[in-house]
């Protein structure tokens, strides 16, 4: 099982090596515009890499994409190189998108153009509206986000944290887009069956207290990890590697991921049945209408990010989602 990562930067950096600890793949081609720094990452890795399952790893160039399951693009500009760090801003990661949606024209075309079969993983920021860009340039829908994976990671983190217990048995999600407009499911949200209300409840906590200190929290992880190391790039690479072996296993995996949605006209994370074919079913769980309305406002943000760099109208996304 071949799998390539294009883009060598911190993020690709990580995703690699956590592809490599989980042992994933039997082979990794490792792409970058400075083929040196490609060369840099995998010589530096395979050493460590003889105490992980056997893999072949290699700097390549595209035609070393030929015959890729999958191919995970972390290409572009960070938010701290395109001024994505600024905590009042709503565009948030938006911010980025014209300039690596550009990035992205350069890529894509050259990706299919030798793996056509390969499935696409965007991970770069903002990675909803470049997944839809990526489905344009490549002529197939065989595209997904990493979507808000990691945000519910974060938001069980810190749920789990605060109420004191393993953060593998709190059940939370974020939906919606990777960025300001994320909605968290609230109304679902458990540890051990028991809604977090009813936790607080007992305890004596304001729920909108709570609920406002984890949401900032949350929103806010990137531009504070930003704040300590310049970039956030760790978590987002053991995602993506957890988000491969769901693929190469085909394990048929519940998470939020990012896919393009019909019913909203754009690429939305929900959570769905992941696997070898990528996402076979996108799930729609019971929302109240305050977090309803939310997720359609984020869907209307979506539309509009996505008009603005692909050839679909935002009049016609906007007819698609009714």
């Amino acid at each position: 099982m071949k799998v390539g990562i294009v883009g060598a930067g911190g993020v690709g950096s990580a995703s690699l090596l956590s592809l490599v600890m989980r042992g994933v793949a039997c082979q990794v081609v490792v792409l970058d515009k400075n083929h040196e720094r490609a060369k840099g990452v995998v010589a530096d890795l395979q050493y460590g890499a003889t105490l992980s399952p056997t893999v072949e790893l290699r700097a390549g160039d595209y035609a070393d994409l030929a015959d890729a399951m999958l191919v995970i693009v972390t290409a572009g500009i960070n938010e701290k190189t395109g001024g994505a760090t600024d905590r009042s801003d709503p565009a948030g990661r938006l911010k980025l998108l014209d300039i690596n949606a550009s990035i992205y024209r350069d890529i894509i075309p050259s990706l299919v153009a030798v793996a056509p079969e390969a499935l696409i993983l965007v991970v770069t920021d903002p990675p909803d509206p470049l997944a839809d860009l990526t489905r344009e340039l490549a002529g197939h829908g065989q595209v997904l986000s990493s979507g808000t994976f990691l945000d519910s990671l974060r938001f069980r983190l810190h749920l789990a944290k605060r109420l004191k217990v393993n953060p593998m048995y709190v059940e939370a999600q974020v939906v919606g887009e990777h960025g300001t407009s994320q909605v968290f499911l609230w109304s679902s949200a458990r540890v051990g069956g028991t809604p977090i209300a009813d936790l607080l409840e007992k305890s004596g906590q304001s729920l909108d207290a709570f609920r406002k200190s984890v949401e900032q929290d949350v929103r806010f992880a990137n531009i504070t990890i930003i704040e300590g190391t310049g970039a956030s790039q760790l978590g987002i690479g053991m995602v993506t590697a957890r988000i491969a072996e769901s693929i190469l296993r085909d394990e048929r995996a519940v998470v939020p991921i990012g896919s393009h949605n019909p019913k909203y006209g754009v690429t939305i994370s929900l959570p769905s049945v992941l696997g070898r074919q990528g996402v076979s079913q996108i799930l729609e769980p019971e929302m109240s209408e305050e977090e309803r309305q939310g997720f359609q406002r984020s869907a209307e943000v979506l539309r509009n990010a996505s008009a603005r760099i692909t050839q679909v109208p935002a009049q016609r996304q906007a007819h698609q989602a009714g």
